[in-house]
């Protein structure tokens, strides 16, 4: 099976390269800068810009699924830091990519997004997000997720909870609804695993759910 990943050099993205690899994927890299990913077998690297059309199109070629932890980029981790991407960035590529995932039959996508998005709004406090740049991702990650959720792929959203880069081995928690709390963290490594091992999960198509360590 071959993937296009989205995000592929990013700090969750580089985890989820290496473990679709290590699951035995292809994995189709769309990169703006190809030489941020180290070739190797296994690896198909096409560089580009996710929210153009036509590099979208020669990405997805001759893939059978798609995992995106595409997200809006600051200048540096400081909330307030002005940002990398453009406003609607996620949005404005879900959108090209249903389009094209619909017309060419490919159906099975997973998506990375965040807790406290939606429905989870309420679970984290609002006044920070609200009050930086934190929020126009979040702003943002729900519209690709009203796209994704009204489109006719197989999909599956996840809202990991705060990321840490911790290389323990985690049991991972599956919070489907309000009634249960998640914990605050879980590494980019565990995150990166669940993200793979959802493509074999018929169970999650059509969930959105929130990871967190057990």
């Amino acid at each position: 099976m071959k993937i296009l990943l989205l995000g592929a050099t990013g700090r969750t993205g580089k985890y989820v390269l290496k473990q679709a690899l290590e699951s035995d994927y292809e994995v189709n890299c769309l990169s703006r800068n190809s030489e941020r990913i180290q070739k190797q077998d296994g690896i198909t690297v096409i560089e580009g810009n996710p929210n153009n059309k036509t590099d979208l199109e020669k990405a997805i070629s001759d893939c059978d699924s798609i995992i995106s932890v595409l997200n809006i980029s600051r200048k540096s981790d400081f909330p307030w830091a002005k940002l990398r991407t453009p406003k609607k960035y996620l949005s404005d590529v879900m959108n090209l990519l249903v389009q094209i995932a619909e017309e060419g039959n490919l159906k099975r996508i997973v998506v990375c997004s965040a807790w406290g998005v939606a429905e989870t709004k309420n679970d984290i406090p609002k006044w920070f997000i609200e009050s930086s740049n934190i929020g126009i991702a979040y702003q943002d990650h729900e519209r690709q997720e009203k796209i994704i959720s009204e489109s006719k792929l197989d999909w599956t959203i996840v809202r990991p909870v705060g990321l840490t880069n911790s290389r323990r081995k985690e049991n991972i928690k599956e919070t489907f609804d309000n009634n249960s709390r998640p914990h605050l963290t879980i590494s980019r490594q565990s995150a990166a695993k669940y993200l793979v091992d959802c493509l074999e999960t018929d169970q999650l198509i059509g969930k959105k759910v929130v990871i967190s360590k057990q």
